[in-house]
Order: C-alpha cells, then sequence, then structure tokens
C-alpha cells in the first residue's frame, strides 16, 4: 500500500525514527541533523534533499522543543538572541576559512579530522567532568524569581563571569555576564559550526554550560531558541531549490512532536550530571561513527558507510532509552516520597 507514492512501511519508519530523535533533539538540544542527514544518504537520496530535509525536520522540531523549554521556563531570549549575533559572524569566517582550505584542497581531510576530535574530545571532556562533579537527586524548573539556582558553575565560567565588562546582562539561574564575553563565546562556538558545516548544537549547549554558567536545562533550551532560526533559514534556502521532501519531513515531524516534548520534559526530572554524562556518550559514539565512516571513504569500502549509520542509530536508541527509563525513574520515586509524607 503507497500514499502518495511512498509506502505506509516508509512512513511508519520515519515517524518511528522522528520519535527517537525528538527525545534526543528536546533532550540535548541537538541531534537531528546528525542522524537525519547520514541516514538518509545511506538510503539513496540525493545530498541536496538529504540536507534540505534534513534542515526542514531540524526546523519543526527545534520549534516544538523550544515551546516545551519556554514552558518550563528553560529558554533565554536574551542570552539566545545575543548567541545569535555573534554565532552568525563566527559562522561567516568559518566558512571563508573552508573555501580557502577548498582552495588549497585540504578541505576533505582537514575538517574529517577536527570533527572526530572535536566530537571526541567534547565527549570525553563532559562525560570526565560529569562523572568527576556526582550530582544527584531531581534537578529544578529554572525560575528568574529563584535568584542563584542551584547548580554547580563550572571554573571557565566563573573566570568569565568576573570580567565586569559593561554592558553586563542577566541570565536566568542568577548569572550575571558581560555581554561582550556572550559574543565572544558566541562568535567562537560559530567559528567552530562554520568551519565543520555542522549545526553546532553539540558545541552551543556545552559552552552555554561551561563558558556562560547557564543551568543545562537552560543551556539546552536556549540552544533550541536559536536553531530555530538556523534551521528555518537553511530549510527556506533549500526549499526554494525544491530540495525539500515533505514525504519525509511530514512523518518524521509527525514522530518528532511527541518525542521533542518527552525528551524537553526529562530535562525537568534528571539531574545535571545525568543529561552530560548521556550527553557525552552520545558524542562520543557518535565521534566513533564519523572515525568509522571517514576510514571506509578513505579506503574506499563502502560498508563502512553503512556500519557508521548503524552504530549512529544505535547509539541513539541507546541513549534515548536511558533518558526515558531515568526519567519515569525520577517519576517514579518522587511519587513515593509523596505517597511515604503523605502516609506520614
Amino acid at each position: 500500500m503507497e500514499l502518495m507514492g511512498v509506502s505506509v512501511a516508509l512512513l511508519a519508519m520515519f515517524a518511528g525514527f522522528g520519535l527517537l530523535i525528538g527525545v534526543l533533539f528536546g533532550f540535548f538540544g541537538m541531534g537531528g541533523s546528525f542522524l537525519v542527514t547520514p541516514a538518509l544518504l545511506v538510503m539513496g537520496y540525493e545530498p541536496n534533499v538529504a540536507v534540505g530535509s534534513g534542515l526542514a525536520f531540524v526546523f519543526g522540531t527545534s520549534v516544538i522543543a523550544t515551546l516545551k523549554h519556554r514552558d518550563l521556563g528553560q529558554v533565554d531570549y536574551k542570552l539566545g538572541v545575543s548567541m545569535i549575533v555573534g554565532t552568525t559572524l563566527g559562522i561567516e569566517v568559518g566558512r571563508l576559512g573552508l573555501e580557502y582550505l577548498q582552495h588549497i584542497g585540504l578541505a576533505d581531510s582537514v575538517v574529517s579530522v577536527a570533527y572526530v576530535v572535536l566530537l571526541g574530545g567534547i565527549g570525553a571532556f563532559v562525560t570526565r567532568e560529569a562523572l568527576r562533579g556526582g550530582g544527584g537527586g531531581l534537578s529544578h524548573d529554572v525560575d528568574e524569581s529563584e535568584g542563584d539556582d542551584e547548580h554547580d558553575i563550572p571554573d571557565i565560567a566563573k573566570k568569565i563571569q568576573s570580567y565586569h565588562v559593561p554592558p553586563m546582562i542577566s541570565l536566568r539561574g542568577g548569572i550575571t555576564v558581560s555581554l561582550w564575553m556572550v559574543l565572544i563565546v558566541a562568535f567562537f562556538t560559530g567559528l567552530l559550526s562554520g568551519f565543520l558545516g555542522v549545526g553546532g548544537g553539540f558545541i552551543r549547549m556545552p559552552a552555554l554550560f561551561y563558558a556562560i554558567g547557564v543551568p543545562v536545562p537552560v543551556a539546552v533550551g536556549t540552544d533550541l531558541f536559536e536553531i530555530v532560526f538556523s534551521g528555518g533559514i537553511g530549510s527556506f534556502l533549500y526549499a526554494q531549490s525544491g530540495a525539500v521532501d515533505l514525504s519525509i519531513v511530514a512523518p518524521l515531524l509527525a514522530g518528532s512532536a511527541l518525542g521533542a516534548r518527552l525528551g524537553a520534559a526529562a530535562t525537568s526530572l534528571v539531574d545535571e550530571e545525568g543529561i552530560k554524562v548521556y550527553f557525552g556518550v552520545m558524542l562520543l559514539l557518535g565521534a566513533f561513527a564519523v572515525a568509522i565512516r571517514q576510514v571506509g571513504n578513505f579506503l574506499g569500502i563502502d560498508v563502512l558507510n553503512t556500519v557508521s549509520l548503524v552504530v549512529i542509530v544505535g547509539a541513539a536508541l541507546l541513549v534515548a532509552g536511558a533518558v526515558v527509563l531515568s526519567s519515569v525513574r525520577e517519576l517514579r520515586t518522587a511519587s513515593e516520597e509523596t505517597v511515604h509524607s503523605t502516609a506520614d
């Protein structure tokens, strides 16, 4: 049975894939094009259709997830707009650097190595810091009225916050930081994003926490707010050239509509250290998958591209499952505590 030339089985597969990615997207503020684009390429779609449809999906999912994070008080619009300005400038400089490397014939090798090293490096750093930091209990929804939110501010962020260069801006979680420091951090994250040709969610989210010092849930929500703009612009440009396939995007969004809200809700249940551990593991497995694909391209072994995709999808299933189980466990614990306190 087919609907508009697309089999029901394929529609169901895309919807299920959208649900999976939506959970990751809502929980981490990343994972869309990181998973969708390579999957579509392996399935035989043209590169421009894979990228354009992936961007359209990222845009739709980021809108859904951002609205949920907004309801939870986890989006800092002031920080988001500031990051968009700095990131845009950085992306342009990164793009020029990439064009220069293409001109001298070193782009593929340099970008491939840099991508694997950066992905693996950030993953290892975040995982190590989270495991070393410990942490426990439920994290709380962030509200501006709470003042200083109870979360450990990294040493790098403390240093950046110590530079009182006007104008100073107040952020969610009781954070006060120089606007210039925010713009500098945004510029460098944009530089890396433009140079590597990726959306940059795996760069911005840890930067917002480790460099600016906002709580992890706010870092995720604000990162998603930024992706609404970058994904929207990108998908619009690709749609103009007919590279957005609605038969792909629609079922993906149908699945992610639920997944993104589940993932966003989970950030208010799982403690900050748990979020960071899952994030780090996701990046480490992603780096491994990308490395496999690059080895396959270098040696001309096409089957390694499929192996790479299997590793990425497997990592997504593993991490998304862990997120859902952790959320259920926290809800059950909170429910039992409520029952006990009522009984007492």
